[in-house]
C-alpha cells in the first residue's frame, strides 16, 4: 500500500454534555428540545413550543434551570435569536449561538421545526458545534452606536447625491469646479441660489480662500437654468443634511464616552502615562479614530476569545480557505464575514495602501502580482492582526518600519543578477559599468 498512514489516539465520547436544550427560533415562537438523562442509559427528550414574548421566555428559563440544563444552543436566525439569547443569558444559563450553515440537517430527512430542534440538541450533546462570537452587553451597545453612525453617514451621502442631481437638472456644473460643494464656498453659493440670486458672477464672488482664483471657471459653471423649483428641493435636502450632521456629531460624543469606559488598559497605576487604546490604534496608517472605534465595536476589547491573530483574521473571513483534491491544492474564497468590520478594514486598507509607510509599500508590492481586491484583503488582514497585538498588550505601540523597508533588505548584487537575466532572456547583451561612488 502506497502513501503514509497517520495514526493517532483519540478519546471517544458519545456524550460530552449530559443536559442540553436546543431552540429552533422563528419570529413569533421557538421549538425547544430538551434532552436530559433518563432511566439507565436512555435519554429523556421533551419538545415544546414557546412564544417569543418576554414572559414566555422567562418561564422557559425557569423550566430549563429546574431541569439542570448545562447548555442552551440556538441558530442565528435573523435577529429573532436576540431576545432568547439575552434573556436566557441574564438568568445565568450558558447560551451558545451557532451558525445555521454548520448545523444543516442530514440530506433526505424531513425538515420540520421539531426535527431541526432535535437534531440541534443531538449535535450539542456530542460536542459537534462551534460557538459564534457574541460580545458582552457593553460592547453590543457600542456596536449599536457605531452601526447607527454608519447608517446615518450613508443617508447623508445619499442626500448629498440628490443635491448633485438637482444641480445637474438645473444645468449648474458646480461640482466640476468645486471638489466639495458642501464646503464653505459651495454652501454659500447654494444658499444664495436658494435665496433668489441668479447672477453667475455674483455667485462666483462668494468663493472663499483659494477658490477665489477659480472665479472665472465658477462663473461659467454657475450659468444654468436654476429656478424656484430647484431651490425648494435643495432646501429640503440641505435641512436633512444639517440634521444628519448634528445626529452624527452627537453619536460621535456617545461613542467616545463608551470606548473610554470600555478601554481595558486604563491609566497606568504606576506613572499614569499609559496611552489609551483608541489613540494607539489611530497611530496605524489608514486607521483614524472613527475607523478604530468601528473596529473595536465589532471585535470587542477582550482578545481571549481569539487565542491568536490568525483566529481573529479567520473569524473576520480574511483568510482564504484551503481546497485539496488529490495532488491539487487550491485556495477558495474568504467568505463574507462581518460586513461592518470588513467595511471598516477595507476603508483603512485603501487609505494605508496610498500612504508612504511600510503598509503602503507592502500594498504596492502585492498589487504587482495580485488583483487589487486581493491585495487590499491581504492588507486588511495585516491591519487586523496589528489590532489584535495592540489590544492584547496595553503597553504596545505601533512602530512603522518605513516605506523603504523592503529595499533595505534587498541584496543589490542578487537584484542586479536578476535584472541582467531578464534582459538577456529578451535577447539583449548586457555590459555593466559601475558608476562612481
Amino acid at each position: 500500500m502506497d502513501g503514509q498512514i497517520e495514526v493517532s489516539e483519540l478519546e471517544v465520547s458519545d456524550e460530552l454534555v449530559a443536559r442540553v436544550a436546543a431552540l429552533d427560533i422563528a419570529k413569533a415562537s421557538a421549538m425547544v428540545c430538551t434532552r436530559v438523562p433518563g432511566g439507565g442509559s436512555r435519554k429523556r427528550q421533551e419538545i415544546q413550543k414557546v412564544g417569543a414574548t418576554t414572559a414566555a421566555i422567562l418561564e422557559l428559563a425557569d423550566h430549563l434551570i429546574c431541569q439542570g440544563v448545562e447548555l442552551v444552543v440556538m441558530e442565528s436566525t435573523s435577529d429573532y435569536w436576540r431576545p432568547f439569547y439575552y434573556l436566557l443569558e441574564d438568568r445565568g444559563l450558558a447560551c451558545w449561538l451557532v451558525n445555521a450553515r454548520d448545523v444543516k440537517n442530514v440530506p433526505g430527512r424531513p425538515k420540520t421545526d421539531k426535527l431541526d430542534a432535535v437534531w440541534l440538541a443531538k449535535l450539542a450533546e456530542r460536542g459537534m458545534l462551534r460557538r459564534s462570537f457574541v460580545p458582552p452587553a457593553a460592547v453590543r451597545r457600542l456596536r449599536d452606536l457605531t452601526r447607527a453612525r454608519a447608517v446615518l453617514t450613508a443617508d447623508r451621502t445619499a442626500y448629498k447625491e440628490r443635491v448633485e442631481k438637482v444641480l445637474e437638472d438645473a444645468q449648474v456644473k458646480l461640482s466640476t469646479v468645486v471638489s466639495d460643494i458642501f464646503g464653505v464656498s459651495g454652501r454659500a453659493m447654494l444658499e444664495a441660489m436658494i435665496a433668489g440670486e441668479r447672477s453667475p458672477r455674483a455667485l462666483a464672488d462668494l468663493a472663499r480662500g483659494a477658490m477665489r482664483a477659480k472665479r472665472d471657471d465658477l462663473t461659467e459653471a454657475l450659468r444654468g437654468r436654476f429656478d424656484t423649483h430647484h431651490g425648494y428641493l435643495i432646501r429640503l435636502y440641505l435641512e436633512d443634511i444639517d440634521r444628519l450632521d448634528a445626529q452624527i456629531a452627537d453619536l460621535g460624543v456617545h461613542i467616545e464616552t463608551a470606548v473610554r469606559e470600555l478601554d481595558p488598559a486604563g491609566p497606568d497605576p504606576g506613572n499614569g502615562l499609559r496611552m489609551p487604546l483608541l489613540e494607539r490604534l489611530a497611530e496605524i496608517p489608514g486607521v483614524g479614530r472613527v475607523t478604530a472605534q468601528n473596529i473595536l465595536a465589532e471585535t470587542g476589547f477582550d482578545m481571549s476569545v481569539f487565542p491568536t491573530p490568525g483566529h481573529l483574521a479567520s473569524w473576520a473571513k480574511l483568510t482564504p480557505r484551503t481546497l485539496q483534491s488529490g495532488a491539487k491544492n487550491t485556495s477558495g474564497g474568504t467568505g463574507h464575514g462581518n460586513p461592518w468590520l470588513r467595511r471598516a478594514l477595507g476603508q483603512a486598507a485603501v487609505s494605508a495602501g496610498k500612504s508612504q509607510s511600510f503598509l503602503g509599500a507592502r500594498y504596492r508590492r502585492l498589487v504587482k502580482r495580485k488583483p487589487k481586491k486581493k491585495a487590499q484583503a491581504a492588507l486588511a488582514r495585516n491591519l487586523l492582526e496589528m489590532v489584535w497585538q495592540l489590544i492584547t498588550d496595553p503597553d504596545a505601540r505601533y512602530h512603522d518600519l518605513g516605506s523603504d523597508w523592503y529595499e533595505r533588505r534587498t541584496d543589490p548584487d542578487r537584484r542586479t543578477r536578476e535584472l541582467v537575466r531578464q534582459l538577456e532572456r529578451l535577447g539583449n547583451t548586457v555590459t555593466l559599468t559601475p558608476s562612481p561612488a
